[in-house]
């Protein structure tokens, strides 16, 4: 008898362990959430009877909560004092690094790097976030940078979906869950279903502030435990295509021969390029193959676009346990997400690793302002820039380790 209750006992405790591990994501569940979640009947503080003053801060009510969770994108202000950075390690990044104002001299003159370089400016008053004060539109176009917020770049209502037929739409068979994780349109019994798109983002004739997109979402993977710290091993993003394509809405200009490119996107890596990258393990090594080149500070599109045997493909390279490693092969791309973090980064222009110094790594640790490499730690405590690089053991790195620029281009 003892022995039936403790399996029942048990039973029950992975039940609500799974069910907890489950509503990690299921606020969306890939569409449109309960409407209370946002919006308030009769004590509303904002437009749309919207429970926070904007609608960033609306989202932030759920994503900028006091603790490190898979959704999380925001550190609250009492959490990363000076020399401190913000908590939440996501592929996108965390929003907290925009109010992170730095200063340090180099060669004597008194420098200054702007919170507001740090990744996008989202509007939410409540949480203390206003325009980019460098920017009056989106670098490289026409976005107001002045209505900047959660929804430019996210469907708040995700109507996006992928149906039975592979195919993307904005209506028609309803959403049964998230497209974020490798799930799959399903027939079932009684109907046929869709998926979310990729992060609830926008597509395919939405328009911003009189920015329209004009093409599909992005089609991507990612393991649900991805707001981790990579000391030990790396949280793979699976990209398939089209984030170059996405970014370029509001930055055509980065992306126009006519306009301001300095850098291809959306472009199939050369073979050189390619065989740089499968080989450059860090600074002083090139020893590496294409079964083990894998760096989440500098990922790359597989060239996949939507289907069900294609989603099946990333969602098994989507990991967090070092398990595929595979590096750029075929039709791999370089796209806007190989340099940069949607959110915000703790380095200028959202970069996922620091270029505006000559050494990422100095005699073999982080440079910090605390310690014997601040020449070149541009203000940063060292573990502020441990955390930047999502705590990156620097055994993985050269002890002299320079732009991560040479991973696709080797000139060090």
């Amino acid at each position: 008898m003892k022995t039936l209750k403790l399996t029942i006992i048990l039973a029950a405790v992975a039940l609500m362990i799974m069910g907890l591990s489950s509503m990690s994501f299921a606020f969306h569940s890939g569409g449109v959430a309960e409407c209370i979640g946002c919006h308030e009947m009769h004590g509303a503080v904002g437009p749309s009877l919207l429970q926070g003053t904007d609608q960033s801060s609306t989202c932030l009510i759920c994503h900028g909560e006091p603790n490190q969770s898979s959704y999380h994108v925001l550190t609250p202000d009492s959490q990363m004092p000076t020399g401190v950075a913000p908590l939440n390690m996501t592929p996108g990044g965390d929003f907290g690094w925009i109010k992170k104002n730095y200063y340090f001299t180099i060669r004597g003159s008194l420098n200054t790097e702007l919170g507001d370089s740090h990744g996008h400016n989202v509007i939410a008053a409540d949480e203390f976030l206003a325009q980019d004060s460098r920017n009056a539109t989106a670098p490289g176009g026409t976005f107001p940078a002045g209505q900047l917020s959660c929804t430019s770049c996210h469907d708040m209502h995700g109507k996006g979906r992928y149906t039975t037929a592979g195919v993307y739409a904005k209506t028609g068979q309803a959403i049964w869950t998230s497209g974020s994780y490798g799930a799959l349109p399903t027939v079932l019994s009684h109907g046929s279903y869709a998926t979310g798109v990729y992060r609830l983002l926008v597509g395919a004739g939405d328009t911003r502030d009189g920015v329209t997109f004009t093409n599909p979402p992005p089609v991507a993977v990612v393991n649900s435990t991805y707001n981790r710290s990579e000391f030990f091993t790396q949280t793979r993003v699976a990209y398939g295509s089209g984030m170059g394509d996405f970014c370029g809405t509001c930055h055509p200009d980065m992306h126009s021969t006519a306009g301001i490119l300095r850098h291809p996107t959306e472009q199939v890596m050369s073979g050189a390029i390619q065989g740089n990258y499968n080989s450059y393990v860090k600074s002083g090594d090139m020893t590496g193959t294409v079964a083990n080149s894998y760096l989440s500070l500098v990922p790359f599109e597989e060239g996949l676009t939507y289907s069900t045997a294609n989603i099946n493909t990333l969602k098994s390279h989507a990991v967090t346990n070092d398990s595929q490693l595979g590096g750029p092969t075929g039709a791999a791309t370089v796209m806007c997400l190989s340099c940069h973090r949607a959110h915000a980064s703790g380095f200028p222009e959202s970069q996922k690793a620091q270029i505006e110094s000559p050494f990422i790594i100095q005699d073999g640790i982080y440079p910090g302002s605390d310690n014997a490499q601040s020449s070149i730690a541009r203000g940063h405590s060292s573990q502020e820039t441990a955390a930047a690089y999502y705590n990156r053991n620097v055994t993985k790195f050269s002890g002299y380790q320079r732009s991560l620029c040479n991973k696709c281009h080797a000139k060090d």
